[in-house]
């Protein structure tokens, strides 16, 4: 028996990524209210042997939401405004995930080490250390999160967020993939990135707690060279709750990442849904054989949101 493929995706400008087996599909309301859709291929590492090693693939997961996370922005923003501007190159996407990190990195590992490191007559011990630094990037984040979500194009983008999420439970619940069906579902979902990161700034705090309280130097290094380790780890537990959603034990664990992602989607438009669900079946026919990937032809939808039907 075929093994179900595990949909998933992200929010992008004015549209819906979906990642299907070897591909992701995009799909981005026109300014004239059209649909339009398209796919991409994605790379070998993305869907290699790689991918099947535990711990391992939760790194590999990582640097693909980061590329193809960019690639979608960028090319949705593009369909969106209705500007077929150049594509970005190998060397802007990385200068633009080096950039990325860096922030990433520095606002929620190097900061709260060196606010917490300036306290360090204060704090006896060391796991004390660790567990302080852990909650203040916690707070970070949470504070971050709700902030942006105050930015009203960030709104619509949380808002996309949700409607990918509904779409991807009615697709789980073998469901017709319309707006009345799909509208009956939560805006959360378990497999959600918010939940990976926030389960990222927990295992954070357990991992660093080995490290103890060495030098600054080393502190600060710890903090680039094991993020791989927590991600990896992070990972397998997003797996796992996700495999065993219906666990109450695993319902219990997952409720502060499911309660997080009230700040990071809204409830969405049907326009919205018809976008997610454009983005979806798209996804399905290229599995299925219907359509294949790198073909941009269906970029004429209209706005009644009909992908190419899946067969």
């Amino acid at each position: 028996m075929e093994k179900r493929i595990s949909y998933g995706g992200q929010a992008v400008i004015e549209g819906v990524m979906i990642r299907g087996r070897d591909h992701y599909s995009l799909a981005v309301r026109r300014p004239n209210g059209e649909i339009a859709t398209e796919s991409s291929r994605l790379s070998t590492l993305y869907t290699g042997k790689l991918r099947s090693i535990p711990l391992v693939r939760g790194v590999i997961v990582l640097i693909e939401t980061l590329v193809i996370g960019i690639q979608a922005l960028s090319r949705s923003a593009n369909i969106a405004l209705e500007e077929e501007g150049q594509e970005l190159s190998r060397l802007s996407m990385a200068s633009m995930l080096l950039v990325s990190l860096s922030i990433g990195i520095g606002l929620f590992f190097i900061a709260p080490l060196l606010a917490i490191r300036s306290l360090d007559s204060f704090i006896a011990s060391d796991e004390a250390s660790n567990l302080v630094e852990g909650l203040l990037r916690l707070a970070m984040f949470l504070a971050y999160i709700f902030l942006i979500g105050r930015l009203p194009d960030i709104k619509r983008v949380f808002a996309y967020h949700g409607a990918e999420h509904m779409t991807v439970h009615a697709h789980e619940h073998d469901l017709p993939l319309d707006v009345e069906h799909v509208r009956g579902f939560s805006t959360a979902h378990n497999r959600c990135g918010t939940a990976f990161l926030l389960v990222v700034m927990v295992v954070a705090i357990a991992v660093f707690t080995f490290v103890g309280r060495p030098s600054l130097p080393i502190s600060i290094a710890s903090r680039i060279v094991l993020l791989p380790v927590i991600a990896g780890i992070s990972y397998e537990i997003i797996r796992f709750s996700g495999a065993h959603a219906g666990n109450v034990l695993v319902k219990l664990i997952v409720y502060p990442s499911l309660a997080l992602q009230a700040l990071t989607t809204r409830q969405p438009d049907d326009a919205q849904i018809e976008v997610a669900i454009a983005s979806m079946k798209h996804a399905i026919a290229v599995d299925q054989g219907t359509i294949g990937a790198d073909d941009n032809s269906g970029n004429g939808i209209t706005g009644g949101g009909e992908a190419p039907s899946p067969g």
